[in-house]
């Protein structure tokens, strides 16, 4: 009896996960990502999700929306097809394409469902006037047995998806023809099963439908930082996601099918269909929809989701995903990985700026924790018996303020720039902070020039150019401009933009790069460029007699692109740590580039004694010890789609000699 309530208890559990995923939906359409004006009708009322989950949801839509438009087009000729919809919800695919002139002709849809769930459905329909009249005049319902919904054109049937035979007995009874063209619809639906029950349904779907197409949308890479928290998530709602264990990346996937009696696979993750398989214009639309600056979170959702298309027969093998391209090369891995330690000093934030005023004295500055945005800025302090933490006083200069910049620069003073207070609300101006003995002194700096357009997510380096110190503010983004490039030059003394000549090609406008003095110059490495795609070049802006000069060092071999990370320059090493790339097998770690010889490796770091997912992006490093190769990393993290959001709570060491060695 203990084991039937616990299942009883999931099995609702996985329903709830229904009405969540419909609302996403609803809000999505409502925002205008995608047309469907027939999902409201299947909620109470419309809740408006934050962007994030609008774009999570499209991309989800618009992946199934695009097997399903591509099998009806290459089956257009057919004399019949079929859609067979499993644990399909409250979708409303067929409304969707019976208000299509054309989209049905000649086509069934089935849809199977917990019985529970489908009589919510059936009675929805029955008490929308829309709804029900898209359906035949005498449509039979029946609040009995598995047939909800009896219609031409649609079946709604109430069976338990991992009971097999059930299924098969029920689709006889309403007319599923075996041996017409089929495409199976599966939307996060199997991964809650066992894996035992899983495959099965995987086999007899084969078996039943010799001309079939099966579509899944499900999660994959449930080890790194994120795929843990998102498997936390579902823990929590007792929605265990059965199948990662065994199926946890794309190719493990693809395997599964083709065992269980599929003829070809293609499987890809949401990067690479978002990127690959929905048209520039299109995508540039999506964009512009809502004020967005959830790159790092976006990026990763998408690494931890796929769509698989798997056929049986030579007709419904026209309606596969288009392969994708032999796979990039992967990065180049050191067989050594970098310890890390986590210290007992608790700080967090997302978003944050840090710098090093001096020796044993970091400054960290803005960004959002766990109590909200705005938090207030903080004194690192290393004495002799390590790290201790020290709130400031916060001030009215800094306000709410992230993904700014704050430089160091001689006699204790740092300078803060940019950084916005919400995606439509850059911040302007500069603030001079002055530490002296201990406090912080912080007054606005009046600055003459041409001042650059506001921005965040940019870079500001320390340089001097014939005895003035001047602060190279480059890249970025701002309310209006998703990618920002130039080079703007502050006379801090003077506290005047000046302008001072700049020769040869200068790099692709990004922002979420880095910027590292280097020989008078600034080293500027990756970021995220103007079609939204992490970049991998090393640019350096080297000082001549004129001013200065642009030019690329050609590493090899290229290091994987990535953005939201931070560098150092160590000697004749650039220093690359974490960040955020489209690569799903992993994640990054530090990369090493050797400056003479251009060559570069990467390191994992290994985090066996970090007890919670260590997310390194929208964080800040300072390197605390030249001599000892050792890195403070602070604050990241990030809002995980709907799985809640994540904060690094301690700060973290990354010893660095086993790579400089």
């Amino acid at each position: 009896m203990t084991n039937r309530k616990k299942q009883k208890g999931a099995d609702t559990a996985v329903q709830g996960t229904n009405d969540s995923s419909v609302l996403s939906k609803v809000s999505a359409a409502a925002q205008g990502y995608f047309h469907d004006s027939f999902l409201q009708h299947f909620v109470c009322k419309v809740a408006r999700r934050a962007p994030l989950i609008n774009r999570g949801y499209y991309v989800r839509w618009r992946a199934v929306d695009h097997c399903v438009q591509t099998f009806l087009q290459v089956t257009q000729h057919c004399a019949k097809r079929q859609i067979l919809s499993l644990g399909a919800g409250f979708d409303s695919l067929y409304f969707r394409l019976c208000a299509d002139a054309t989209a049905l002709e000649r086509a069934v849809v089935f849809e199977v469902d917990f019985p529970d769930v489908t009589r919510r459905k059936a009675a929805l329909i029955r008490s929308n006037k829309t709804l029900a009249g898209m359906l035949d005049p005498q449509y039979e319902h029946s609040p009995t047995g598995p047939v909800c919904v009896s219609s031409s054109q649609y079946f709604l049937l109430g069976v338990d998806v991992r009971h097999a035979s059930l299924v098969e007995d029920a689709l006889t009874m309403v007319g599923l023809d075996q041996a017409t063209p089929t495409l199976i619809l599966s939307e996060v639906v199997l991964t809650y099963m066992e894996t035992q029950q899983s495959d099965d349904i995987i086999a007899w779907a084969a078996r039943l439908l010799p001309r079939s197409l099966f579509v899944m949308y499900e999660q994959i890479h449930p080890q790194d930082p994120f795929g843990r928290i998102m498997q936390e998530h579902f823990l929590k709602l007792n929605s265990t996601l059965h199948a990662l264990r065994q199926y946890p990346d794309t190719d493990a996937q693809r395997q599964r099918f083709l065992d269980r009696g599929w003829e070809q696979c293609v499987c890809v993750d949401m990067n690479d269909f978002f990127v690959r398989l929905i048209p520039d214009d299109e995508r540039l639309r999506v964009e512009r929809l809502e004020p967005f600056d959830e790159y790092e979170e976006w990026h990763q959702k998408c690494s931890h989701y796929f769509v698989l298309t798997a056929s049986r027969g030579s007709l419904t093998a026209q309606s596969l995903l288009v392969q994708p391209p032999v796979s990039i090369k992967s990065p180049s891995w050191s067989p050594i990985d970098l310890p890390v330690k986590t210290l007992t000093v608790g700080v967090e934030g997302l978003g944050s700026a840090s710098t090093c005023l001096d020796k044993g004295h970091i400054l960290l500055t803005g960004g959002s924790c766990r109590s909200g945005r705005g938090a207030p800025s903080r004194l690192l302090l290393r004495g002799s018996e390590g790290w201790t933490s020290v709130t400031v006083q916060p001030s009215a200069h800094l306000g709410v303020r992230l993904y700014h910049t704050v430089t160091s620069t001689p006699g204790g003073v740092a300078v803060i720039y940019g950084g916005r207070s919400s995606p439509l609300s850059p911040i302007r101006g500069l603030v001079k902070v002055t530490h002296n003995g201990g406090s912080l002194h912080e007054e606005q700096m009046v600055c003459t020039g041409d001042h650059p357009p506001p921005r965040w997510r940019h870079t500001a380096t320390l340089l001097s150019h014939k005895g003035k110190k001047l602060l190279f503010v480059f890249g970025g983004k701002n309310e209006c401009e998703a990618v920002l490039g130039g080079g703007y030059f502050l006379d801090i003394d003077q506290q005047h933009w000046m302008e001072l000549p700049v020769e040869g090609a200068a790099p692709d406008d990004r922002h979420s790069h880095s910027a590292c003095a280097y020989q008078g110059g600034v080293l500027v490495f990756g970021g995220l460029g103007r079609r939204g795609q992490p970049m991998g070049d090393t640019v350096v802006l080297k000082p001549n007699e004129r001013g200065f000069c642009w030019e690329r060092i050609d590493v090899q071999p290229p290091p994987c692109p990535r953005y939201s990370h931070s560098a150092h320059v160590i000697g004749k090493h650039l220093i690359v740590v974490g960040g955020v790339w489209l690569r799903s097998d992993d994640v990054p770690g530090v990369a090493i580039i050797n400056l003479d010889t251009r060559c570069g490796l990467e390191f994992r770091l290994n985090t066996s004694s970090v007890p919670w997912p260590l997310m390194l992006h929208s964080f800040c490093s300072e390197l605390t010890d030249q001599k000892k190769a050792e890195l403070l990393l602070i604050g990241g993290g990030g809002n995980c789609f709907s799985f809640g959001t994540h904060f690094n709570p301690q700060l973290v060491t990354v010893d660095l000699q086993p790579a400089l060695r």
